[in-house]
């Protein structure tokens, strides 16, 4: 009985952490500028690996390296958000602008002319 809960509890936790690494995925890859992937990356990554650690973790079950799996886990939640403010912050100080949503000329895909030309 105990083993099938450990094992349910192992299966539901890759899960969450193959769905959130699968939503952070589609973030980066959909979102249109470096502010909106960098939330996407820090938060949805930071708990599809969080999710998977801690199912290694319970894998493990009570042995050393469940601990150094706990430790990565705790490395993992501080650094990933940490990470991802300083390339946001990084991307501000040099001066890349939001592409924000009610501006149809910021759109990544239009084509942008350059001043003085026609055809």
């Amino acid at each position: 009985m105990i083993e099938t809960i450990r094992f349910w509890t192992i299966v539901v936790l890759l899960g969450l952490g193959v769905f959130f690494t699968l939503v952070s995925t589609v973030g980066v890859i959909r979102l249109p500028d470096i502010y909106a992937r960098a939330h996407t990356a820090s938060q949805t990554d930071t708990l599809g690996a969080g999710f998977a650690l801690a199912a290694v973790a319970v894998a493990f079950g009570w042995q050393q390296a469940a601990v150094y799996t706990v430790l990565l886990l705790f490395f993992v939640f501080i650094t990933n958000p940490t990470a991802a403010h300083a390339i946001a912050r990084s991307a501000a100080e040099t001066g890349v602008e939001p592409i924000l949503a009610d501006d149809p000329d910021d759109e990544p895909d239009a084509a942008v002319e350059p001043e003085g030309e026609t055809r």
